[in-house]
Parts: C-alpha cells; structure tokens; sequence
C-alpha cells in the first residue's frame, strides 16, 4: 500500500518561479513587523545603555580617532600575547569591551531598511528552495509551516547566541532577538503554508 509520505517523494519538486508570491508576501509582512518591534513596541527599548560620562569617552574616542571597524580593549595580537603578564594585567584591570565604531553622521535608516529587506528576501528564498525539494505541490498546511518554520527561524534566529557565547551581549537582548526570529518564522511558515501551490 502506497503511504501519503511516498506519494508526496514521488512528486515533482515545487520550482522557485511558482513560490514567488509566498517568498515576496513573507518578507513583506516580517519587515512590517519587525518595524513595529523595534520602533512602535517598547520590546527593544532597553537593548542598549549610555555608558557614565558620555562626554568623556566621546571626546576620548574623537581623539583616538579610530576607523570604522569592530575593536577589542585590551587589544592582544594573538594568543600567546594573551598570557602574558601586561595583558593578564590589563584584563583585570578593566575595562574589557567590543567596540563597534561606525562612520560619523546620521544612520541612513533608508540604506539599512533596504538591507534587512533583502536579508528578509533571502531567508523566504532559502526557505522556500529547501521546502520546495522536500514537498510537493497540494502538500497538506501543517506539512509546508514545519519545514518553512524550521529554515525560517534558523535564518532569523540561528546565529543570535554566538553573540552572548563569544562577545559577551547581554542574554536578555540575545533572548528577545531568538522571540524575534521565532514570530518572522511563523509569520513566514504561515504564510507559504497559505500561499503553497495546490
């Protein structure tokens, strides 16, 4: 007896072409709401702090003058450096940061909007691809949400942690992004299992 799990193999795989809307319709509605997670929404609000004596450390940092990039104080070379007795010291002492140091001016809210956009574009892309060799066409909606789902939040979600583990980001800021990642994920499984060829 034929299973509906063999039916569904021997199907033909669903081409990116026919899942066109669901990719666009998905990152449409995770942009719209991660816009109102971070700017209507008080969830966020609390990702960041002023460090004490601003004024200070600003004037500190315009007179180091460092390029955009991404630092590290204490800065070490490498990891025999990192044992010795000067940098031992300096650890101890404090203070140990990441900097991340961009450009100065304004943030061009409009270039990094239309950088999510994308990014939000190729995590329904990549969801879509891979959901769209596993299933087939008329597969039933709880099918098509898990394996959209399942991509999606590790598009979204998956990377969030190392930021905690090696760079020391508050949980509780890396913890909200992971409930970030899950409602696009769901908002994304919903809407291909929607919007899947019949």
């Amino acid at each position: 007896m034929v299973t509906l799990a063999a039916l569904w193999l021997s199907l033909p795989p669903v081409t990116l072409m026919v899942l066109w809307k669901p990719i666009i319709a998905a990152a449409v509605l995770v942009f719209v709401a991660s816009s109102v997670f971070h700017m209507v929404l008080p969830f966020h609000k609390s990702d960041f702090r002023g460090v004490p004596d601003e004024e200070a450390v600003r004037a500190a940092l315009r007179k180091a003058n460092p390029a955009p990039g991404q630092y590290m104080i204490p800065w070490c070379g490498d990891m025999k450096e990192m044992r010795s007795p000067e940098m031992l010291r300096k650890m101890e002492e404090g203070p140990v940061a990441m900097l991340t140091v961009r450009a100065p001016g304004q943030v061009n809210m409009g270039s990094a909007l239309g950088q999510w956009f994308v990014y939000c574009l190729a995590i329904s892309f990549f969801s879509a691809y891979l959901t769209g060799r596993l299933i087939g066409p008329g597969a039933p909606y709880p099918e098509i949400f898990r394996a959209v789902g399942t991509v999606a939040f590790l598009g979204y979600a998956g990377a969030t942690a190392s930021s905690s583990i090696w760079l020391g980001r508050p949980w509780s800021v890396t913890i909200k992004d992971i409930v970030d990642g899950l409602v696009y994920a769901l908002l994304t499984a919903g809407t291909f299992g929607w919007l899947w060829p019949r």
